[in-house]
Parts: C-alpha cells; structure tokens; sequence
C-alpha cells in the first residue's frame, strides 16, 4: 500500500495547532482593525510579470519562483510575497479615486517560493503583511513599523528588537550605486556568481550577500549614509523622532537593505534576540516603496508595508513560552442514556443556537463512562435524558462545579442553564 507524505518544503497544522494559529489570526485582526486597516485578498497567482519586473537582481525573482503555463497560455506564477499583487489590485480597480489617502490594506495567506527548506522556513508558508499608499510621509513610515511592533507586543513576545536603515531618494541610491559598482570593481572576480549578477542589475544587493558576508570588500564598503543629500537625511530623522515619541527602541543598520529591488527611503528589520531564533531571526521586515503604483499603470504615488512570516512567529512564541491555543472546557454536555432517539442531538443544538459550546453522547454508554466524558471536555454543564425522563418530556441539568442538579422541561434546558450560571455568579 502507497504512503503519502506532505511534500518537501510543506507542512500540515494539525487541530491542536491550528488553534494558535487562530488565536494569532485573530490578534492581528484586532490590531489591523485598531489601526483603521482593511483587508484585502488576490489570487495566489498572478501574472509572471507582477512579479518579474525589469532587471530585478533578487533572489526570489530569480531562482525560487514557481512559475508555469497552462494550453500555452500566459506564464503564471503563485505569489512569492504579497505587496506585488496588492498594488496590481490597487491600481486595476482605481481604489485611488475611491478610498481616501492613504489606503490602508492588509493581507494574509500562503505564499510560495523554491528555496532549501529548513526550521521556519518553507516552499509553502504564510505571511501576514500591510501595504500604507498614497502619503509620504515619516509619520506614516512610523506608524507602520509601531503597528507591527504592537501585535509582538501584544502576542507577548518580549526579546525583539527593531533595525532600520534609509536608502535615500533616487539621488542618493544613484551617487551610492556608483560608490559601490567603483569600490567591488577590482575584486569582482573574487565574489560568488549572485554578487556579479547584483554589481550590474543592483550594486546596493551586494551587502545582503550571505556568501561573501566575511569578504574584506563588504567589510570596508562605502556606507550609505555618505551618499544621502541633506532631503534624505532629513525624512530619516524625522522618521527616528516618530519611534522615539512612541518608545519603540530601535538600532541603526548602515548595511541593511532588504531582498526586494523597489525599496526607498525607510528600510526596517524586526528581529528575535532569543538564543534559539537563529538564522531564522526576522520576524517581520518592510520599507517604503516609490514606483510600484506608477509602474502597475497608477499614479505616481508612494507606499510603504512589511510583511510577517508566521511560521516564525509561531516558533519564536513557542521559544518564549508564549502559551497559544489552549482551548476552554465546553458549556453543555448532553448525555443519552437508553432509546432517547434524536433528542441529544436537538438538546445540543438548542444550546449552541443560544451561544453555548455544546457536544452530546453519540455511542451506547452507562452514566459512569459518559460523566467521564464530561470531565475530559471540562464541560461547565450536563444535560441528562433518560427514558423515563423522556416520557415525561422532561430531563435533568447539573452544575458540575456547584454540583446542583434541577429537574425541567426539554423545552426549556436553555432557560434552565442560563438561570444556574447566574446563581453560581
């Protein structure tokens, strides 16, 4: 007989799993709602080109994407990160003459990309992420980063901390570009076959090289503040007064410039600090983004968003001891003892219609066995029916905690558990 297993690079949430995953779901609802985000949702694929923009030097664009044609159609990729389709929507539906500015979005969902898997990281995995457009501003910029730092916070997680960094307007990336491609020319030949690729399409990519980190060239490299002109230093600090006036701790990274090619101004990081993170340290990371709009068909307009791989939070909640997912007791138990036909099932389903969580014995069992069902479910309430209880339509409710037992009419269980919640009150 065949086994199956979940392909490489995927992964299954079990229900005991899945609960957390629902608890932090809904966390970052909450948190998204607070900050007056909506969410939006778009296909996991899309069109290669959403994607494959001209001469982008990432690696996710250029060796882990999964793309495929269907009847020669068009070539189609699923989505390796979510701000992409997020501004190809924007901009087909014209959300810039409908919403008012900025348009605050979020999404969540599966991703893919095809790369080594290891601990938190996937071919299949999932992303939560915010997309701000159509004010630039370092107010904005801030914000972002405050909203994802108050869902860690809020999650309880406590060893984290924020890196950020600016690439400075097209000016200041065009002086820094020339710096770079004039300080790696004489060792070019020296560095890995993805650096010589970044030196043509884009030199800034050569400092997030994890193969050449050690060079001594990355370690004497022009840094970027040098070449910022006095509008970029001044957004920059602007954007440091904002997280200082909301006490969000941060780090200043000179070297830090993110995986994607259509970063501007603002860059971030927010990382684990706890010993077990390892490799996989960043939580979420984003920037601010100056052509996507105008180069889906929009406006000229800027954006700025992060995206957070939740697999890794996940992990690193479990690392500090975070507990999610504990599921409560249930409300109501209903017990079955005898031929009492359908009616367990019509007690259940009364309760849960009034809102409360409610299961019923289905297999033949003696009151011992299914009491013992209510203590495993932790059930506040059991409803008992028996034959001769039925033939009088009526049946029994006990108070597990209070251990108070009433005689009442089917009819009227839901009046009867309600009554007994206030008494114990």
């Amino acid at each position: 007989m065949a086994s199956y297993q979940t392909p490489r690079g995927t992964q299954d949430i079990l229900p005991s799993d899945s609960r957390k995953w629902l608890e932090v779901e809904e966390l970052i609802r909450s948190v998204c709602y607070y900050y007056g985000y909506d969410e939006i949702r778009t296909p996991v694929f899309e069109d290669t080109k959403v994607f494959k923009r001209e001469n982008d030097s990432s690696d996710m664009v250029n060796k882990e994407m999964y793309t495929f044609s269907i009847n020669n159609e068009d070539s189609l990729t699923l989505r390796p990160e979510g701000t992409a389709g997020v501004i190809r929507s924007f901009v087909q539906h014209k959300m810039y003459g409908i919403m008012e500015m900025p348009a605050k979005l979020y999404y969540m969902g599966e991703m893919f990309r095809y790369e080594r898997p290891q601990k938190g990281r996937y071919r299949q995995f999932n992303q939560f992420g915010i997309e701000n457009i159509g004010v630039k501003s370092p107010l904005v910029d801030a914000e972002v980063i405050a909203l994802g730092y108050s869902i860690l916070k809020a999650l309880g997680l406590s060893q984290i901390k924020v890196v950020l960094n600016t690439l400075g307007d097209d000016e200041s990336r065009a002086n820094y570009r020339a710096k770079l491609k004039e300080h790696f020319a004489p060792c070019l030949d020296e560095l890995c076959a993805d650096c010589k690729r970044r030196y043509e399409q884009n030199p800034l990519r050569l400092l997030d090289c994890k193969v050449d980190k050690d060079h001594p060239s990355m370690m004497s490299a022009p840094k970027m503040e040098d070449s910022l002109n006095e509008e970029s230093k001044a957004y920059f600090n602007e954007v440091l007064k904002a997280l200082d006036a909301l006490e969000i701790p941060y780090e200043i990274d000179d070297r830090l410039v993110r995986g994607l090619d259509y970063y501007t101004h603002t860059v971030f990081e927010v990382v684990s600090t706890h010993p077990e993170s390892g490799s996989q340290a960043t939580v979420f990371a984003g920037g601010r983004y100056d052509g996507l709009v105008e180069y889906f068909g929009g406006p000229q307009m800027s954006g700025v968003g992060f995206a957070m791989g939740m697999e890794r939070l996940m992990i690193l909640a479990e690392a500090e001891g975070i507990a999610l997912g504990q599921r409560e007791g249930i409300d109501v138990y209903v017990m079955g003892l005898g031929n009492v036909g359908t009616v367990p099932l019509e007690i259940a389903t009364a309760c849960r219609a009034n809102g409360f969580v409610s299961e019923f014995n289905i297999t033949p069992r003696g009151l011992k066995a299914q009491f013992k069902s209510v203590d495993r479910k932790q059930a506040k309430f059991a409803v008992i029916v028996g034959e001769t209880e039925l033939e009088q339509h009526m049946c029994n409710v006990k108070h597990i905690a209070s251990q108070k037992q009433v005689s009442c009419d089917i009819d009227d269980v839901v009046d009867t558990i309600e009554l007994l919640m206030k008494e114990g009150e």
